[in-house]
């Protein structure tokens, strides 16, 4: 059977058109190779299009700045769990990247100077914890669209090869373990395709639509990092889920944390900017784990807004209106169809909510994914790379910093598109492909098309997404985080029971979907499992029965596998930067 499928052959497969696959296929392109792009949604819709506020670089246009600072930042909001030398990698590179992006087209905001706009976001500093400092380069605050769109432009004329709506299910892997390309299914189809390549990079974005409430696409569903597992290697940092403090209260629509960087604010039912409570000297631009957990417990004191007090206020209409309707338009817009409120004229209701996945895919500063091998902490798999939302080259630790998602799509998606033309230089032939691989793959697929009554992957799925959001939230305790596993664990043996009731091949979504529930739930049980091991509180994870960080016993990384019900192994923090002197763990203040 597996004879007759379709083959198609290319230097390098890409999989994901959000910004960090882009901008990879990009430097393939450039360097004239054949590579291909595979994506499920027509590109321009990848998740990269909803980052709205801005992609951090010490350009040092509205305020003084360096790329020391930035680094140092990022380090503190990190936790200090991110790795200093790929954190240091980012930052040095963040300024002429962010020049390389307006050279291709990217429609920066401008200050009257002429120079790139730039704006105070959360947790940035000069001068190594100083003064607010404004960092974040933006472009009003459709920033990911500008990107995206630019980049996709750029493919194209660089005649980028494009897979369109075509799902990818499984790594094909040689006999002993070197990628070998993908097999993917055509949505309109619903046939298969084997797309063999000589290098693989993965780029599938986030998982945070393993939660109900989240600020994420709906196409967010751990699909590479599911890819990986079911190959045998691990994820890292899976419990770390960013909750941005501004989702729309009970939709999750984002709320950029642009608005409190052009001076919005939040307050409580009485009234009080109650973050002074918290963060007396950063307030409002605190780091986003110390603002969600602040907004958490003003909820659960009493002090929530509206009926039943499940939410707090973000003001604007204090603001001129021109700041609002010029440099906030996205935002409003959505503020007045989804909240039902104008900022110009009244505060909009919010409540974190899931956000950002800083766990994933281990790789490298280089992209390459690296895995444990016999003693070692780590080895590089061959052929097989990793960038964006869906990898952990751990620039964001145990909390990333608003603006450095979009700079490190960017930094990291050039660094693997650089390494893989290193690679093929010196790996010019395919090798044969694997047929046990492809038969295990189409295995798989045929899995989705047993007939007969059983449970519905719509039902299973909302289930999975309030099990997560009960169990795993923005406070956990070993108790609610045990019970969580066993739930996530009884999902996952129910999942052989789940059936399709349309079993069509041609533009049949419920089939996907399906591929996306199994995804989800192989993420979802990586992420519960590593916070239930984690027993202290760090960045984003946050527990209230070891409310303290504990660096001598977790100052270290969690890698999942899924063998054996799900097992953990661990491996250091990089903490030596690649030219400057570390910066040692202290409390953070803010």
């Amino acid at each position: 059977m597996s004879s007759n499928i379709e083959k198609r052959r290319f230097d390098c497969l890409v999989i994901g058109a959000g910004g960090a696959g882009l901008r990879a296929a990009l430097q393939l392109a450039q360097s004239d190779l054949h590579g291909a792009v595979v994506s499920k949604v027509f590109p321009t819709r990848s998740h990269t299009v909803a980052a709205q506020g801005g992609m951090n670089a010490a350009l040092g246009n509205v305020t003084p700045d360096n790329w020391h600072w930035h680094m140092y930042d990022t380090v503190k909001g990190s936790d200090y769990l991110g790795d200093q030398d790929a954190i240091e990698y980012m930052c040095r590179a963040a300024s002429r990247l962010v020049i390389e992006l307006e050279h291709y087209g990217v429609p920066f905001t401008r200050l009257d100077s002429g120079r790139i706009y730039q704006r105070a976001f959360g947790g940035q500093s000069q001068n190594y914890g100083g003064e607010q400092a404004a960092r974040t380069c933006a472009a009003a605050d459709r920033t990911g669209h500008a990107i995206l769109q630019s980049l996709y432009q750029q493919n194209l004329s660089a005649r980028t090869h494009f897979f369109d709506e075509f799902f990818a299910t499984d790594l094909l892997l040689s006999e002993d373990g070197v990628t070998q390309g993908a097999m993917v299914i055509d949505i309109a189809s619903g046939e298969p395709l084997i797309i063999e390549a000589k290098t693989t990079l993965l780029a599938t974005g986030g998982s945070a639509r393993i939660y109900r409430n989240s600020t994420n696409a709906m196409i967010n569903t751990g699909d590479g990092m599911a890819m990986v597992l079911r190959a045998g290697m691990p994820l890292q940092d899976m419990e770390f889920v960013q909750f941005h403090p501004t989702g729309i209260a009970g939709l999750g629509m984002l709320i950029s944390e642009a608005t409190r960087g052009e001076g919005g604010y939040l307050i409580n039912k009485d009234g009080e900017r109650f973050m002074k409570g918290y963060a007396p000297k950063a307030m409002d631009l605190a780091s986003r784990d110390v603002v969600s957990r602040a907004i958490a417990t003003e909820i659960r004191e009493g002090r929530g807004c509206g009926d039943k007090a499940d939410h707090v206020l973000l003001q604007l209409h204090h603001l001129d209106s021109d700041i609002v309707k010029n440099r906030l338009p996205g935002i409003r817009d959505m503020a007045i169809r989804f909240a039902g409120v104008d900022p110009v004229d009244a505060p909009i209701p919010v409540f974190p909510t899931a956000h950002y996945t800083m766990g994933g895919i281990p790789t490298n500063r280089m992209g390459q994914v690296v895995a444990p091998v016999h003693h070692a902490p780590e080895e590089a798999q061959t052929g097989l790379y990793a960038i964006g939302e869906c990898a952990c080259v751990s620039v964001h630790g145990a909390n990333r910093l608003g603006g450095n998602s979009l700079l490190d799509i960017v930094v990291f998606g050039k660094a693997a598109g650089e390494h893989i033309i290193e690679f093929l230089q010196e790996n010019p032939l395919h090798t044969p492909l694997n047929q046990h691989s492809i038969d295990k793959a189409m295995a798989h697929i045929n899995r989705w098309e047993k007939k007969g009554e059983g449970e519905s992957v719509a039902e299973m799925t909302n289930e999975m997404r309030a099990m997560m959001e009960e169990f795993c939230g923005v406070f956990r305790t070993q108790e609610v985080l045990d019970e969580g596993v066993e739930k996530i664990r009884g999902l996952l043996g129910r999942l052989d029971d789940v059936r399709l009731g349309d079993q069509s091949k041609v533009f049949n979504t419920a089939r996907f979907e399906a591929f996306e529930l199994e995804n989800q739930l192989e993420v979802a049980m990586a992420t519960m499992l590593s916070a239930a091991a984690r027993e202290e509180s760090r960045g984003a994870h946050s527990r209230l029965d070891f409310p303290d960080r504990d660096d001598r016993e977790w100052m270290k990384h969690t890698l999942y596998f899924n063998h054996d019900g799900g097992v953990l192994d661990y491996k250091p923090v990089r903490t030596q930067p690649l030219s400057v002197d570390s910066f040692p763990p202290v409390k953070r203040v803010y």
